[in-house]
């Protein structure tokens, strides 16, 4: 099948767009407003962009609290969402009334960041402490009368929070951890050792002409 995006001529119950680009991380963010109010809620449009800096993005549906907590305060944080809390991550993402706190909501425990003001996810194995670059609304889609729908947070990382737990041979242990990632629909995955494998970049001859591939596990070195 082909279909055009600007009509959506799919002709499935759903669209398919964000089956295909998938698995998506997901960023549990944790936000301040001006009164100190706490948001917390969970984001599949989420992605590093850079590692040198070290920066963040994040794709805002509709003028919600989290973009409204970014412009005031400029700091936000994200956890990584897990196996294990998948039902609080779940509960967060509620469009309650903005002065009800998510993590009251999922019964999740704060604790306190270092560099940032918002709190981040007690029992998450990891969190990433962000400041805001830059906010970018995208353009609008079609049906949208001109207005945007979507908004791009950009942020620094200036600070990276791992429990030591999920260190091992000082790799962050992504299975262990249990790391969950957005599908397409209401599915999700789950990050296990069985289904993880790693693969060396080829190695290329000195002349720059050739590559070859390097079999077996990762040797550790970055080419």
């Amino acid at each position: 099948m082909f279909y055009e995006t600007n009509v959506n001529n799919h002709g499935l119950e759903h669209d398919p767009f964000k089956a295909l680009v998938a698995p998506r991380p997901i960023g549990w963010v944790s936000t301040l407003s001006k009164n100190k109010q706490v948001n917390l809620a969970p984001y599949s449009f989420f992605n590093a962009v850079s590692d040198l800096p070290p920066m963040i993005m994040i794709s805002s549906n509709q003028r919600k609290d989290t973009l409204a907590n970014v412009e005031e305060t400029g700091e936000f944080v994200c956890s990584l969402a897990t196996h294990r809390l998948r039902d609080a991550m779940n509960m967060s993402s509620a469009a309650v009334d903005k002065n009800v706190s998510e993590f009251d909501l999922s019964t999740l425990t704060r604790a306190a960041s270092r560099l940032v003001a918002p709190p981040r996810v007690a029992d998450s194995p990891a969190a990433l402490e962000c400041k805001l670059w830059k906010v970018l609304p995208l353009p609008s889609g079609p049906g949208d009368d001109g207005l945007s729908k979507y908004t791009l947070i950009l942020g620094f990382v200036v600070g990276v929070y791992i429990n030591d737990d999920y260190l091992s041979g000082g790799l962050f242990d992504a299975s262990k951890a249990g790391l969950i990632a957005r599908m397409g629909y209401m599915d999700y995955c789950h990050i296990t050792s069985e289904n993880i494998f790693s693969l060396n970049r080829p190695k290329v001859s000195e002349d720059g002409r050739n590559a070859s591939l390097i079999p077996g596990a990762w040797d550790g070195k970055y080419r």
